[in-house]
């Protein structure tokens, strides 16, 4: 799956500005990507009455609403689905996925830090870098708030590059890592099989989905 990189902080950090300036810069840089907003509150996309929401309370597993400018997805869960699960989710066509909030998640994470709010999150883990408005005493990486270029080669050089080609493989809705080498068998028996098949032209992305009775 894309490279998912969690932007967290406490309560007016000004993670969402940053998230912001992030996706500007790297949009310019031609890069494509999605974000994933973490909210405890519940949301409320299909108002009592709506189609959709007939839809789901007759039983639908997922609704879409589509129209001329935009696509939204209601599916209902039942407590917090995991952020590699909505990953999933979004598919493989973004080259990064940038999250406000999942502190807990498994995610590298970037915070945001301001004096005014009070000293760092303390014991994150998976904490790649930190973007401050004063200089503090860690080992981990410091960025000025301000320093969006920076941050951005940062994620650049460590994360999306890398990962431009990449293999993904689910089991059971789960991502299952893959090393070097099953990454590499995979793809050339996939591009072979594909390539042996009649109206294929040059591949550039190839998805096979494979669903076994219980």
């Amino acid at each position: 799956m894309p490279p998912v990189v969690s932007i967290i902080g406490k309560s007016k950090s000004g993670k969402t500005t940053l998230l912001e300036k992030l996706i500007r810069e790297l949009k310019s840089r031609g890069y494509r990507v999605a974000t994933v907003k973490h909210t405890p509150q519940d949301l409320s996309f299909d108002e009592p009455g709506k189609d959709s929401w007939r839809h789901t309370r007759a039983g639908s597993e997922a609704t879409v609403l589509s129209s001329s400018d935009k696509l939204v997805l209601i599916k209902p869960a039942s407590g917090d689905i995991s952020l590699e699960q909505i990953a999933h989710l979004l598919g493989e066509e973004y080259d990064i996925i940038l999250t406000e909030g999942f502190r807990q998640g498994n995610a590298p994470k970037i915070e945001v830090h301001r004096q005014q709010v009070g000293p760092p999150l303390a014991s994150v883990k998976k904490l790649i870098a930190i973007a401050t408005d004063e200089p503090l005493e860690t080992k981990t990486r410091q960025f000025s708030l301000e320093d969006i270029k920076g941050l951005a080669d940062f994620l650049e050089k460590g994360f999306i590059k890398p990962q431009r080609e990449r293999v993904s493989l689910y089991a059971n809705n789960t991502p299952i890592a893959l090393s070097g080498f099953p990454r590499q068998i995979i793809s050339n028996v996939l591009m072979a099989l594909a390539a042996s098949l009649k109206g294929v032209g040059k591949v550039k992305s190839l998805e096979i989905f494979l669903k076994k009775p219980d």
